[in-house]
């Protein structure tokens, strides 16, 4: 087994139980399609008038790494992970992993707006666990979630 199957492993068979899974698979939800870091985005740009140009490029710095990171699904086609015995628990829109969408538009977007102002540490909070959400719910290798880490601080850079 490997070092990415072990950690995914213990992930997806530690602290799990009904209720934990049904509330993470809910807290993921709002990572699909970069759509919480879309929001905030949107959210800033409507109520910053005076910022908005500043609004309007961090957004699209979430949309373009979101756009990015499915170019290098379809590139890579590594496909999700399967452990015997132990499926994932919740759905994806495609069957391909690397890299983790959630974590790349989480890291730019947490990057992104805190540059605006907004307060660090929450939305560090916010991108870690929707990072790690996946690996909970078993639809990412951790080498996925750190490629889009990576993903999303490198076009958060540019993009800066």
């Amino acid at each position: 087994m490997s070092f990415d199957e072990r950690v995914l492993l213990a992930a997806r068979t530690r602290f799990h139980n009904p209720g934990a899974e049904r509330a993470v698979a809910g807290f993921s939800r709002l990572g699909q399609h970069g759509a919480v870091w879309l929001a905030i985005g949107v959210g800033g740009w409507a109520i910053d008038a005076r910022r908005r140009a500043q609004w309007r490029r961090a957004t699209g710095t979430v949309a373009g790494t979101y756009a990015l990171n499915t170019a290098i699904k379809q590139i890579v086609r590594r496909p999700r992970p399967q452990l015997p015995g132990l499926p994932a628990l919740t759905s994806t829109p495609t069957q391909l992993s690397f890299p983790s969408a959630h974590a790349s538009t989480s890291v730019a977007g947490a990057i992104s707006y805190a540059r605006l102002g907004l307060p660090a540490v929450p939305l560090i909070v916010l991108a870690k666990g929707l990072a790690l959400s996946r690996l909970y719910l078993g639809v990412h290798y951790p080498s996925d979630i750190l490629a889009g880490g990576l993903l999303g601080a490198l076009v958060a850079e540019v993009a800066r």
